[in-house]
This record gives C-alpha cells, structure tokens and sequence, in this order.
C-alpha cells in the first residue's frame, strides 16, 4: 500500500466519521445515513480484508437513513417529530 492509498484510506474514514458523529446526534440523519453507506461500501470495496464489516455498516447507514430520527434528535427538534402511522380502516 502506497502512501496515495493510505491517504486516501484515511480521508474516507474522517468522512464516515464525520457522517456518524452526525448520525449520532441525530442531525441530518438521511443524508448522514446515506453518505456513511457510501464511504463504508467504497471502503470496503477498496480494501479486501474488511468487506464484511464495511458491508455491515452500510446496511446499518441505509437503515439509519430510510428510518430517520430519534425523538431526541436535533432534527426532531428543528423540524418537529415526523411519525408515519397505519391508514385507519
């Protein structure tokens, strides 16, 4: 591994961290979910030793993203708690 890979090993995962410290205080939880998934699949695409944890973890981002925030979230709080609920029969 040259130097070139390692730098730019290690600014993809600034960037996945920056998308989970932003997950975890719950502010723009679609886009952070969606780019961790993107930084944790070309992460594991680019290094073949850790494919199934990258793999795990952009499952988790995805999910993170198509469910949204908490109700403690800072998202919650700026724009109200969005809640889907079943149609009534």
């Amino acid at each position: 591994m040259g130097a070139e890979d390692h730098t730019g090993l290690v600014a993809l995962q600034i960037l996945g961290a920056a998308a989970g410290l932003l997950i975890l205080g719950g502010l723009w939880t679609p886009l952070a979910g969606v780019l961790a998934a993107i930084v944790e699949v070309w992460i594991g695409l680019s290094q073949p030793g850790i494919r199934s944890s990258a793999l795990i973890f952009a499952t988790l981002g995805i999910s993170l993203a198509m469910i949204g925030p908490g109700a403690w979230s800072i998202d919650a709080r700026l724009y109200g708690r969005k809640q889907l609920l079943p149609p009534e029969l």
